[in-house]
């Protein structure tokens, strides 16, 4: 079963309530299925209301949003251990799409999952976040608030590129602010270029780094020049989507191997495939060979769809 299928399953299993917050309609579960039974599982339930809270009626942006352009996302935290003092490891699976115009459709925008998440939790405590001392008085209480609002502001950052032009630039800053101010200790990683080759320090590096600019319009053409388009103008929007992959090769090219790359092409095999299965021969041949490059571990699937 494919991780987007599993978390939902998940989420609608758990009942999960949903509801309309500032920027954000976000769903939070938290699995301990794996922590002790030493460990009041209160706590955990306690924890997920007010991650919940923490996501749903913060204000992140300056920006009004409408009931129908507020941001649906998941975050799945599930714990893997825990020891003394209140402290826990987990895994962090954060999911966001953006609608369609004009469909019913969510298009992915972010389907990722961090194993590197360590915290302090003490129950009932209020879950603080000030992005200009991001630290805290407690690294490792901060750590856990400092990484949900590092990608909220990726989220923000990616949803606001995917509608204008270099609309998540502000964004981007924000969670690269938090990077370069992140909690440190020795149970704290994913904010160091150190820490392993897809964490929270090379993504936020990708997205602002001045010599990756072409993905920044990968995102716009992909989007709002393409999926936006599909249902009144579908040669054109397939020839953008066609073009933002040629922007993206052309990064591989130049950059291989980014973290950027591999985290964009995450969940999207099928609507790619859909998208070129209506083209003519030289799109289908053409996005079939840049594909087999930017997206290996869908080679084969892209081969029975688009040959």
């Amino acid at each position: 079963m494919c991780k987007p299928i599993l978390l939902l399953l998940i989420l609608i299993a758990t009942g999960i309530k949903t509801m309309q917050g500032q920027e954000l309609k976000a769903n939070i579960t938290v699995l301990s299925n794996r922590v002790g039974s030493s460990v009041n599982k209160q706590v955990f339930q306690t924890l997920q209301t007010a991650l919940y809270d923490f996501l749903n009626n913060r204000k992140w942006t300056a920006e009004a949003f409408s009931n129908n352009e507020k941001i649906s996302c998941n975050f799945l935290l599930n714990l893997s251990g825990t020891a003394d003092n209140n402290v826990y490891s987990a895994t962090l699976t954060v999911q966001a799409g953006r609608p369609i115009f004009n469909s019913s459709y969510q298009s992915p925008l972010i389907n990722f999952m961090d194993e590197s998440v360590s915290f302090r939790y003490i129950q009932f405590q209020n879950l603080d976040f000030n992005e200009n001392r991001v630290q805290g008085t407690d690294p490792l209480a901060a750590n856990l608030t400092a990484v949900f609002a590092y990608y909220v502001y990726t989220i923000l950052g990616l949803d606001f590129d995917s509608f204008g032009l270099r609309g998540g630039d502000a964004y981007y800053q924000k969670a690269l602010n938090i990077v370069n101010n992140a909690p440190e200790g020795n149970n704290i990683s994913g904010w160091k270029p150190f820490d392993g080759v897809r964490n929270r320090y090379w993504l936020a590096e990708n997205l602002t780094n001045a010599k990756y600019n072409p993905l920044h319009d990968a995102i716009y053409n992909y989007y709002r020049q393409g999926l936006d388009q599909m249902y009144d103008h579908e040669n054109d929007a397939r020839a953008s989507i066609l073009k933002a992959l040629i922007s993206l090769n052309d990064i591989n090219t130049e950059f291989p191997n980014i973290m950027f790359l591999q985290f964009f092409f995450q969940g999207k095999s099928n609507e790619i495939s859909s998208v070129f299965k209506k083209g003519n021969p030289d799109e289908k041949s053409r996005a079939l060979d840049l594909l087999t490059r930017l997206d290996i571990p869908n080679i084969n699937q892209y081969k029975q769809d688009l040959q």
